[in-house]
Formats: structure tokens, sequence, C-alpha cells
């Protein structure tokens, strides 16, 4: 691959409505992203969907993440197209572990049958009462084993159907009484809290996750006030080294505000690249893709080192694609396949009440 197409493999863009504007036709071009993400403004209809996602795909030139957040309840972008996802938390408390499967196995089916091949999810952090606010029921338990067995079975249901996963936030959420779309939470955890507790997740699925996200949070009683998203800590000394985890490193929404409200969008990438990161997440404006991609580019071209980061990044994006992905066009998903899935999820919502 060229250096244009090795930054553009690691980023992952948003676009703003159903079909593809001139523009955006335009920059997926020039840029041939990584991935897609798809938000409910993007989701009317199952034909839509798909001759979105074909399009994109075409346009890029190569195999796409075709990305969508799915994690039940709160965060739940088919919801309107299919049916209401139970939340993680109302599936966690049935106690049953078979239910946790099948919450990932539902999510599954409805992602790949919209033409998806990778689902954020699921959600990681710790329910903490400082965060009840924030999480909601998102998150299951403060108990790092009871999120461990939901989150495990909830993989595996994933994977039973195709469909890649993405754990998230590390290092954890949990403690943060802010939402980092607006903010970034400074979290007053100790490392003990952490490594026992929020990291204790992280360890025992690391070989489970093929992806994991990196949050906007900052942790000042462990190393600095500095997004972990960005931080020269978090991802090669703790993930990496401490943890051994060897898959791809997602950032969050690099629109938010817990990372824009430090940083400008080109010094956040760079920044992201340079601690680790393998793929960026820009979720929604053109002129922040355009400016991240073309910052990601010049200091390539300006630093070896910066160069190297990004050859392997990319090299390791390309054997996790070969090896993993799901490249299949997407089809259209015919009503009565529409409809099975919401009678499936309707039944299923009975029976975790």
């Amino acid at each position: 691959m060229s250096l244009r197409e090795q930054v553009g493999q690691i980023i992952i863009a948003g676009v703003e409505g159903t079909e593809l504007s001139s523009l955006e036709r335009a920059w997926l071009k020039l840029i041939r992203p990584g991935g897609i993400i798809l938000f409910r403004r993007n989701i009317e209809q199952a034909g839509q969907v798909a001759t979105l996602l074909r399009e994109a795909t075409e346009i890029a030139g190569a195999p796409l993440f075709r990305c969508i957040d799915l994690e039940g309840g709160l965060v739940d972008r088919l919801r309107d197209l299919v049916a209401p996802m139970p939340s993680p938390a109302a599936v966690f408390a049935t106690g049953k572990p078979a239910y946790f499967a099948k919450h990932g196995r539902l999510i599954a089916r409805e992602a790949k049958t919209l033409g998806f091949n990778l689902a954020l999810a699921p959600v990681l952090d710790l329910a903490l009462p400082v965060s009840a606010s924030v999480m909601k029921t998102r998150v299951v338990s403060s108990d790092p084993a009871g999120v461990i067995a939901y989150a495990g079975a909830f993989l595996d249901g994933l994977t039973a159907e195709g469909v890649l996963g993405c754990g998230k936030h590390f290092p954890g959420l949990g403690g943060g009484a802010l939402d980092s779309h607006h903010a970034t939470p400074l979290i007053e955890r100790t490392w003990s809290d952490l490594w026992t507790q929020d990291l204790a997740v992280y360890r025992a699925l690391a070989s489970k996750l093929p992806i994991i996200m990196i949050s906007h949070a900052a942790y000042p009683q462990i190393k600095d006030r500095i997004p972990a998203s960005i931080s020269p800590y978090w991802i090669p000394s703790v993930l990496k080294k401490r943890i051994d985890y060897r898959g791809l490193i997602l950032s969050d929404d690099m629109e938010m505000g817990g990372i824009l409200s430090q940083t400008s969008i080109e010094d956040a990438a760079v920044k992201a690249v340079t601690a680790g990161t393998d793929i960026i997440e820009i979720c929604h404006t053109p002129s922040l893709i355009l400016r991240a991609y073309e910052a990601l580019l010049t200091e390539a071209e300006r630093s070896p080192a910066f160069r190297r980061r990004i050859a392997s990044s990319s090299h390791r994006i390309a054997k996790f694609k070969n090896r993993n992905l799901n490249t299949r066009m997407p089809r259209p998903a015919s009503s009565s396949q529409i409809e099975k899935l919401r009678d499936a999820v309707h039944k299923f919502t009975e029976e975790v009440q």
C-alpha cells in the first residue's frame, strides 16, 4: 500500500445521512478509510442500509470494517428498524449465562442481517455508584467476576454468528462521574483499584477480545491528566506489556468532548497513533475527518518513526481483516428476515423480564 492508503486504513469514519452525498463520495475516494460506522441517523430501511454500506465499500476499494454500536438498551442503533433489544443490565439480572450468550447471538444476527461485521460491544466498565447516572443500564455489575461472566458469554454469542466484537472502554469508565461525550472524566482510582477490579476484566478476556476501545478518561492518581486515548502510558505500558494484549486497538470517537476539549483533532489523531492506537474513529464531521487524515499523512511524511507506526498498524489491520473479517458485500435483508428478527427479540425480551 502507498502511504496515503496506509493512513486511510487506520480511520473509521461516519457519514451524515441515509445516503452518501457528493462530498462524502469525494472524501471516501480520497481517504479510502479502513471502516465506516453507521448511527440511527443513517438507518431507515434494510435495503437503504445495504445500499449505503455497499456503495461506501465500492468507493473505498477494499474490504471495510462495517461498524455499529449495538449493546442493547440505551445504545441500540437498530431499535427502530427491528425492535428494542434488552439492555446488558436486564440480561445480566437474569443470572443465566445462557441468556448472556443469547444476547450476543441476537445482536450479532441483527448486525449480520443488516450488513455489519463489527458490533461495538460489550461494555466492560464496572457498575460503580459514582458512574451510575452516566452509564445507567449499559453496565452489568460492580464485581469484575460478573462482568467477565456476562461479557465472555456475550462474545461467544457474537463469535458463533460470525460477527466481531469490541470491548470498551479501556482502562475503565466505572469510576467516572462525567460523560466523555461532553468532557474528560477524571477518574480518581488508585493503581490497586484499577488492576484488581477494572483491569481484571481485560486481563481475563484479553484472548477473546478481537478489538479493544480506548476511552477519553484521565487517571491522575496513576499517571497524569492526559486522556488515555492519547496517553503514551496506557496503551504501550499497560495494555500491551502488562496485559499482553495482541488484538487491534481502537480509539473512542475522536469528535467527543472528552478529547477535543483538551486538544485539536490534528494533535489528537497524531498522539493517538503515536501512543499505539491502530484505528481512530471520527464519527460525523467531514472537516474533522479530512483534517485528521491530512495531519496523519503530514506527520508520516515528516517523521520516519511515525511513518513506521503507520506502516505497523496498517499491516496489522490488513492481517486482521484477512484472518477475521466477513468481507462479503451486504445484500438487502428481506421483510421476512426482519420480521423473524423482530419476533426473536420480542421473545427474548419477554424471557428476561
